[in-house]
């Protein structure tokens, strides 16, 4: 059986589930998924300030990248977004690295919105007939970030069924709902509404809901201190 997925890293791997292994709150197609986690990023603003800088004119940049200048128009105004050989021709044209346009935006202090009706739920794992828990990156808009917040749901399983698993850092868990229980240096530690817990994460640890009714709770990870 693969290595059960941990919080830490859950978030970069999250793209590797397809549609069908999704959950969806509410329903979004593709491109908006696309165009509403790009905007983060603000290309077409980036875009826009790379080419004024060069003093190149719309019509001008739409010579060199052989788009047109209504194209070029609509993704600086963020109407449309723009696949990756579009943006590696306009980095070209630039000299610049594609990297420039996924940086955070310098001298800006982040600050990052998450709506209720933008989040995914996603399993822990996709092939997984009974996950062991659903989560949701509650921050997945901002860059750099120092942490990695999540909010999790435990379905009730049995104590055999706990898989454990480690990750960097540590960790930190809120119980929202429900009753959960953390099984860790192979010892079971139950918590209740309200309960909360911090660990060294790179010990062996695992998770299960204790009844029919799944517990929720907060889920903060946090890298190693350097």
């Amino acid at each position: 059986m693969p290595e059960k997925l941990d919080f830490s890293i859950i978030e970069d791997q999250a793209a590797e589930f397809s549609e069908t292994d999704l959950t969806l709150r509410n329903t979004e197609s593709s491109e908006e998924t696309l165009h509403r986690v790009l905007s983060g990023y603000e290309i077409g603003h980036k875009l826009r300030a790379l080419r004024l800088r060069k003093k190149i004119a719309l019509v001008d940049l739409g010579r060199h990248t052989g788009l047109s200048a209504s194209m070029l128009s609509q993704l600086e105004n963020g109407k449309l977004v723009p696949t990756l050989p579009t943006l590696a021709r306009i980095a070209m044209v630039f000299d610049v690295g594609l990297d420039h346009f996924f940086g955070a935006r310098r001298g800006r202090k982040t600050f990052a919105v998450v709506r209720a009706g933008e989040r995914i739920r996603f399993p822990d794992r996709a092939d997984s007939p009974s996950p062991a828990y659903f989560f949701e990156c509650l921050a997945f808009a901002a860059q750099g970030k120092g942490l990695q917040a999540y909010l999790a749901e435990f379905p009730q399983h049995k104590p055999e069924d706990v898989q454990e698993h480690v990750h960097e850092g540590v960790e930190f868990l809120f119980v929202l709902e429900g009753s959960l229980g953390i099984r860790f240096e192979g010892e079971e530690h139950v918590l209740k509404h309200g309960d909360s817990v911090y660990f060294d994460a790179t010990e062996p640890h695992g998770y299960r809901g204790l009844a029919r009714a799944p517990a929720r709770a907060l889920v903060v990870t946090l890298p190693p201190r350097a």
